[in-house]
Order: structure tokens, then sequence, then C-alpha cells
């Protein structure tokens, strides 16, 4: 029933069959020859011990003891009727069938089991087909096919499989690598297989085998002969290669992010891509650092991005890259895109002649600094020309650098490549370099600087470098962003640092020829801007930015700026005799920098003065100082140190000079500490705590500049700095809560507080009350519906607050109105 007697030769059919009936003629001798029939009398026994008390032994048993005993006799005879009645129910024995201890193995389980499994999976017609092998096998199947045949295309061809029985003869095409399986039945050499589709030449299978498998490789014939046949011409159809194009000009912004667009097709579907960036020597402008052989450069290899879902057999995609640190960037180069489909197929499209993008800095020694770094990993040969080109850019730190972290910076990396070039530059020396100029360069030209006026101005110079430069319009539209927040940092400055009226009031005085701007005006202007400089007319655009940085230069935002010709308060008095404080602490802090320069380089300061005016001086600066904090500021006044002479010269010579400037400055911070106004609050507080650090770090500086100590001075001073800002900060929001607190303290003037000056308005444009808050006496509101008006205007408030992309100006005065209101 299973048919495994198909399978088989017809001797080892033969054989197995005379096995089985021999094994049968066994099992058949030996239970004959072990069988014994029972006798009447074991089957009586039998049966008498499956009773209670062996009744029909009873019956059958004479009595022995008291024969002639009436009385005896008569109970024997009792004893025999009551076995007789129990001897009446007797009932035949059970038969014992367990056969356990004559199969210890379980072989008549398992062979149970084979006859239910062929039952369920075989087939009872398969009996039939014995007869046929025991009549050596001259008739053939009468029912079913004699042979069976698939054609299998490849997995990634997603094509189904082919069941040649169905398949009429004649033209019949496939795909290339098609696997065909062919199953023969009945007599062996019936059916023979006759192919030229598979192209083999060794290993060839007998035609006659009954199961055979090939693949296609070729257009070919493929033939079934015998009973039933079949013939078909195969066309094997080839797998075209992948193809792969650029669909678009390369783009890219400010920060060297590319974009260039692609379009790949197969006709199954691509699997995997990548382009390959390789440097094109022959279009490289060969002058300079350049001019050198260069170092052999490996090319670069980035994999193409792939759909995720989809169809792959036709897409379009875009290769998102920054390859601004490699050293391949803003070199012409050529790019060449290839693609692979399943079948290992690669499509390759032609190279692309182009300028590698590249992130493009606008401050001059950040552009110097990166082209340094593009020459020293263009060839290790250039290691001493780049060593002196980085000298020379930091000749003058005083005039190039914004802080002296940058500057020191560069020290170090040239004291690293001169030491590098001395005992040679290998791969690991270049790569290390390459990343500390980078960084080195990122820092020119991002800053570090906290200080909104410089932000603003660093905005501006790089707007102006990209409007001489001729910038695209996403390095234009990144430029004018950076122009937006910088220009609303200053102006958040400006309004932190408000200092109260002296009109006697705590508003502004509001001259009539002060210059109002407000936030929406300063956004037109920067739009139109940005929108000269895309059109190209950049002499319009240079010139509406010059006007704009007059206006902020001379700007007056509606607090005021405090410079009135009344007298002062004395929180007034205190906020700026802090100021001048700050500042000169900041010009002693600079001194002491330059000092520390000319300690490094002996023997230039006595030259610096035969140079004549306006001259540099050969000295290098020094290497290894720790930078301070705010020193950089003081870097950018023009005209701090003419003529070359001693930085020093307005406090004497040496250390010691120093040092007496440092301890006026901490006696006249002590002096101002006791003028300060009680002021309560956690703010007072907060001042008092801030000013008391800061004359503590101003004592450690004066210890350190007469101990000769120029590094820790500079550090102590950096401390002073820093807690100078946090107590006028915290002393000006003391006075602001003091003021709030005292409303109105200052209309005993004498003036007139019953008029309300036109020019005194509010940043919404009204008038202000004579109250000296803001707001105004007028009835703005006609109608009766007051309360549903009031409501309204409240709705409005909340959602405008809310918004985040209006400036924090507006945001943080909205929300002083929903407070108060």
């Amino acid at each position: 029933m299973f048919g495994w007697h198909d399978s088989l030769t017809l001797e080892a059919f033969w054989g197995l069959s005379a096995l089985a009936l021999l094994a049968l003629a066994v099992a058949l001798v030996w239970g004959l020859r072990l069988f014994r029939w029972p006798t009447r009398s074991e089957a009586v026994d039998r049966l008498d011990a499956s009773l209670p008390g062996r009744p029909i032994a009873a019956v059958q048993d004479k009595q022995a003891i008291g024969t002639g005993d009436p009385a005896s006799e008569a109970v024997w005879t009792a004893h025999v009727a009551r076995m007789r009645r129990a001897s009446e129910n007797a009932r035949a024995v059970q038969p014992d069938l367990r056969v356990s201890d004559r199969d210890p193995y379980g072989l008549r389980f398992i062979a149970l089991l084979f006859f239910v499994c062929a039952l369920l999976f075989g087939s009872v017609l398969r009996v039939g087909s014995v007869t046929d092998i025991a009549q050596g096998g001259n008739q053939t199947l009468a029912t079913g096919p004699v042979w069976e045949g698939w054609v299998t295309p490849p997995a990634y061809t997603g094509k189904p499989t082919l069941y040649l029985n169905d398949i009429p003869p004649g033209p019949l095409t496939v795909p290339v690598g098609s696997e065909i399986a062919l199953r023969l039945y009945g007599e062996v050499g019936a059916l023979t297989v006759d192919e030229t589709v598979s192209a083999r030449t060794q290993d060839i299978a007998p035609a006659s085998d009954t199961e055979q498998s090939f693949d296609v490789a070729q257009s070919g014939r493929l033939a079934i002969s015998g009973e039933r046949g079949a013939e078909w011409a195969i066309t094997a159809q080839a797998d075209d290669p992948p193809s792969v194009r650029f669909d678009g000009e390369i783009d890219s912004d400010a920060m060297g992010e590319l974009q260039q667009p692609f379009a790949a097709a197969d006709d199954y579907g691509v699997e995997t891509g990548f382009a390959t960036i390789a440097l094109d020597i022959d279009a490289v402008d060969r002058r300079y650092g350049l001019a050198t052989a260069p170092d052999p450069v490996d090319p670069l290899v980035i994999d193409l991005p792939m759909p995720f879902g989809g169809d792959r057999a036709d897409f379009e995609e875009l290769l998102i890259e920054n390859l601004s640190e490699h050293p391949l960037a803003n070199l012409p180069v050529t790019v060449t895109l290839t693609v692979t489909d399943a079948a290992g197929q690669d499509g390759t499209s032609d190279a692309e002649s182009l300028t590698l993008p590249g992130r493009r800095f606008f401050q001059p020694v950040a552009r110097a600094v990166i082209e340094q770094r593009r020459d020293l990993m263009w060839a290790n040969a250039n290691g001493p020309r780049v060593a002196r080109v980085l000298r020379s850019i930091s000749y003058t730190p005083e005039d190039l650098f914004t802080n002296q972290t940058t500057y020191l910076r560069l020290r170090q990396i040239i004291r690293r490549l001169e030491t590098f070039n001395t005992f040679g530059l290998t791969e690991e020396n270049e790569a290390e370099l390459a990343t500390a100029l980078w960084e080195l360069a990122v820092q020119l030209e991002d800053g570090t600087l906290a200080d909104a006026r410089e932000r603003l101005r660093r905005a501006q110079e790089r707007l102006e470098e990209a409007m001489r430069n001729g910038a695209s319009d996403e390095e234009i539209a990144e430029l004018m962003n950076e122009l937006r927040e910088a220009t609303r940092d200053y102006m958040q400055m400006l309004a932190d640092q408000m200092e109260p009226g002296d009109d006697g009031t705590d508003q502004p005085d509001m001259a009539e020829n002060t210059q109002e701007m407000s936030q929406d005006q300063l956004q037109a202007m920067m739009d139109r801007i940005e929108e000269l400089m895309q059109e190209g007319r950049m002499a319009e655009a240079q010139a509406l930015m010059e006007q704009l940085n007059q206006m902020l230069e001379n700007m007056r935002i509606t607090q005021g700026d405090g410079q009135g010709d009344g007298p002062r308060t004395p929180g007034q008095q205190s906020m700026q005799d802090l100021a001048d404080t700050l500042r000169e602490q900041q010009e002693l802090s600079d001194d002491a920098f330059r000092d520390m320069q000319d300690q490094n380089q002996p023997g230039q300061q006595g030259q610096q003065g035969q140079q004549g005016q306006g001259q540099q001086s050969g000295q290098q600066p020094g290497e290894g100082q720790q930078p301070g904090e705010g020193q950089g500021q003081a870097q950018n006044q023009q005209g701090q140190n003419p003529q070359g002479q001693n930085p020093q010269g307005e406090g004497g010579q040496g250390g010691e000079s120093l040092a007496q400037r440092q301890q006026g400055l901490r006696d006249e911070l002590n002096r101002q500490r006791g003028q300060l106004p009680g002021l309560p609050g956690e703010a007072g507080e907060q001042a008092a705590r801030q000013l008391d650090r800061a004359e503590g770090a101003m004592d450690g500086a004066e210890q350190a500049l007469r101990e000769g100590d120029l590094g820790q001075a500079i550090d102590q001073q950096a401390e002073a700095l820093d807690a100078l800002r946090g107590g006028m900060q915290a002393l000006g929001e003391a006075l602001a809560q003091n003021e709030q607190n005292e409303p109105g303290q200052g209309q005993a003037q004498g003036e007139n507080t019953d008029r309300v000056q036109p020019s005194r308005r509010d940043p919404l444009g009204r008038q202000l009350g004579n109250s000296g808050q803001y707001g105004t006496d007028e009835n703005m509101l006609q109608g009766e519906d007051t309360n549903r008006r009031a409501e309204e205007l409240l709705q409005e408030l909340r959602r405008r607050s809310g918004e985040q992309d209006r400036p924090l100006v507006e945001r943080d005065y909205l929300n002083r109105l929903l407070d108060r209101f």
C-alpha cells in the first residue's frame, strides 16, 4: 500500500517477497509445534478453580469418615447438595490474551502502526500493481501519467513554477537559470530524456534515469522520448543587466551636505548599489600646496540608498552625504554609480566630473586653516610648508583671533606639526592633525561668543563675505537665518540691559529725535536683503546691509538707554560704576595676556619701537598659555596698541605694575560694595554674593601677578569678569523688583504728571498713562459689551503667547500682559 515495491528493482522485490514467505512459514511451524490442545479434566479443573470452594470437585468426592452414621451422612448429603447448587452458577473462564511476556520489545505495535499509516497515507489500489511485477512488468500503468516535469524560475524573478504536463508541446520561453525537474515512471528505459538547454559537458546522467534535474543555460530542445512523450523548443530569456544614471545636477548647502539624484532600473529589480568617487587629477589646479605630487588616495565608495518598500525595477532616489571632512572635499572628482541585480550583474553609469561639495567657510582665518588642512592631506611633503603658512597666520593674533582659545589651539597644532615633520609624518599623525585643524576651523567659523553684539557683528561679516564671493541660494538662506537670530539676541540684550529713565518715573525718556524700529520692520528689511542677494543685485543688498548696520548701531528701543541728563538714582549710579569696573578689568586682562606673550619671546619688544608707526614686529606669540575668558573682546578694538608700543605702557613695566592696577580695581570694587543701596529679596542677595566672589577672584589675580604667574592671573581675572557680569545682572533684577514695589515714586520731581507727552508711547504705539505704568487712561473701547471684548482680547493674547515662532521679546511682553490682567 505504501508503493515501496514500485521503487525496488525486480530482483530486490522477489528477494524480499521470498524472505517474507519464509518468515511466515517459520512462524506457522513454530506456532503449531508449541500448540497443545487441553484435555477435558484440565478444562474442568480450570473451571472448578475459578469457583469459590471448588464445588465441582466436592460433588465428585465420596464420604470417607462416618459412613453408617445417620447424622454424619445427613451432614454430608447437605454439603453435596449445597456444592451442586454452587456448580450450577459456573461460567466459562475468560481467556488470558496478554502476550507481553512473549513480545518484550512491542513488535506487534510497530506492525500495527505501519498498517495504520499505510491505510491513511498509502493506497490500497497499489496492491494490484504487485501482480504486474509478478508477471514480469510487461504491462504499463493503466491510469495516471507515465512522466511528470516542472520548470522552476529563479526566485528573484517572482514567476510561478510551470507544470510541464499542462503545457502543450511547442515553443516555451523560460528565464535563464530556471530549474527543470523530470520524473519518469514505468519500466526503466521505456522513457528517455533528450535536452540541449543545460549546456552540460560533464557529469551527465543516463537519459533513462527516473529522476533528472538541470538548469536552463541556453536556448535549445527538450524532449521526452517514448510512449506519451513530448517535445518543446525552449527559449532562454536572458536577465538584462541593471542600468543607473544621474537624474539631475548635484546640489549642496553651505554646510557641505550634497544631494545627488539618480535613477536605476532592472527587469527584475536592483539589489544593491554604490557610488565611487575618485580624484580627477587632470582637472586639479596644480598651484600652491597642490603643486606637490599627491599621496595615493583610495577612491571613496558610498552605498547608494535603496527603496525600503515597493518595486525596485524602476525607481528614483537621492544620495545624501556630507563629505566636508574627506580629503577629496572641494576638489575635482569623477563620480560613477554602480548597481547590482540579484543575478550578480552590474550596471555602471557614465563618469560625472564635478567638484565634490564641502562646507564653505566665510571667516578668513577659518578659510585659510581649511586650505592648509587640504594641502596637508594632499601630500605629507607639504608638512613644512603648512607649518610656515600657519605660523604666518598667527603672526599678529590680536588682529585675527577674537579669543585666546582658538589662537592657542592653532599654536599647539603648529608645534605638533613641526615635531612630526622632524621625526616623520605618518598617516596616523596626518589624521590627527587633520581632525584638529577641522575642529579649529569650525570653532573659528561658528565661534563660541556669548555676547549678542559680537554674534551680530560676526553674522554681518559672514553675510558680507558671502556677497563678495557669490554664495548660492541655500547659503544665503542659512546666513540670513543666522543674521536674524543674532539680531533677535541683540535686541534682547538691549532690553535686558535697559536702565530706568531719568524723568522721575520708571518709564523711558522718549525724546523727539529717538529712532524707533519694530521687530516687523527689521524682519522686512532682512527679507529684502535676502531677496536682493538671490536676484544677484549684490550692490543694492550691500547698501541696504550698511543701512541696517547703521540703524542697529544707533537704535534705541522703547525702554531707552538710560543716558539722560537728569540725576541718577543710587541704583543707577551703582550699575554705572560696576560697568566701568568691568571694562577696566577686561582691559587689564588683555594687557596681562599680551605681557605673557612678550615673556615667551624675549628680545622682540625692543625691536617693536624701531619698526616705525603701524609696523608689526617679527615676534611669534608664546605657546602653552592657558586662555582666559573674555580677553578676545579686546582683541577687536582698533588702535588699542598703536605703533607697536608695549601694551603695559599705561601701567608701567613688568608684573608689578599690573598687580598695582589689579589692587586698585579690587579697592574700587570694595568701595562700590559699601555704597550699594539696600535691596531686599533673592536678587539683592545674589548680587552681593556675586560681587563678593568677584573681589575674591581679583585678590587671587593680584597675588598671581606679584608672583609672576601670568597664566594663573588670567584665569583668576576671567573668574572675576564672570562674577562681575553675574553681579550686574542680579543687581539689575533687584532694582527692577524694587521699582515695581514702589510705583510712581519718581513723580515728586515737580513735573506736571497730568500731561502725557506725545512721544511717550508703549511698544504697541499707545500713549503712556500719568501713573508711570504701561497703559493709558484713555477710553479705548467704545460700546457697552466691554466684558465680551475683554474676553476676546485675553483669548488673543493667550493664542499669540503660545506661538513659538514669535520673537522672544514679543512673547515676554505678552506674558507680562497676561500676568497683569
